[in-house]
């Protein structure tokens, strides 16, 4: 019966069917089946054949969305008992936002929602984020790694502002850095000195895995 109910949870984040992957997850919780289970056994596998199926092209932003999406519900559901276990399936603790002058979120959002499904504790600081802000909320928090979102050419030089402040303040070595967005690229990330460089939302959840040995 467990086996029948995870392939069939496994199919709706696949396919991004959001209320009936609620459902099957509320029935694997009656069941009394472990969020351990239910997150490492079917939530992660289903996602990663998601970010599988989008790597090769056969699935495209849409897709990403909707699994995206039915994969955070299931989190949501699920949340409450990870608490209680003691939260010892959290990955990392990761801090994001979208640069100062930058009011774009799509990006940011997918990537928050991939992270979470994965396993992730994410603070989100929204959007227009000045340099100022994202040092402030390094040196209050205990982050592993600190997500640079930059949707548009003209806002490019805010990200390497950002990495400037944080060096500046002397959390450069507190924090790994992780970089972003539509016109960037490998190389504008090493040319500011951040830490990694995702082309798309499931990279960024791979590399955020690297970054912290967690392959």
């Amino acid at each position: 019966m467990t086996a029948e109910l995870f392939e069939k949870l496994r199919k709706t984040i696949i396919e991004g069917q959001w209320d009936e992957a609620v459902s099957l997850t509320k029935d694997a919780i009656q069941e009394n089946l472990s969020a351990d289970a239910i997150l490492r056994e079917c939530l992660m596998p289903a996602i990663a054949t998601v970010g599988e199926r989008f790597g090769n092209g056969e699935y495209f932003l849409p897709e990403l969305l909707r699994a995206g999406k039915a994969m955070q519900l299931a989190v949501d559901q699920i949340e409450p008992l990870l608490t209680r276990v003691g939260g010892n399936l959290q990955m990392g603790r990761y801090l994001i936002g979208t640069v100062k002058g930058d009011i774009h979120n799509i990006g940011k959002n997918i990537v928050i929602m991939m992270l979470k499904g994965t396993g992730w504790e994410v603070t989100d600081l929204g959007v227009d984020v000045a340099p100022e802000t994202f040092c402030s909320a390094i040196r209050e928090g205990a982050y592993d790694i600190l997500g640079i979102s930059t949707l548009i050419t003209v806002t490019m030089p805010a990200a390497r502002q950002t990495v400037e402040a944080i060096t500046e303040a002397g959390f450069r070595d507190k924090i790994k850095i992780m970089i972003g967005g539509a016109p960037v690229t490998q190389e504008f990330a090493d040319m500011i000195g951040a830490d990694a460089y995702a082309i798309d939302a499931w990279e960024a959840v791979t590399k955020a895995k690297d970054l912290l040995g967690k392959s």
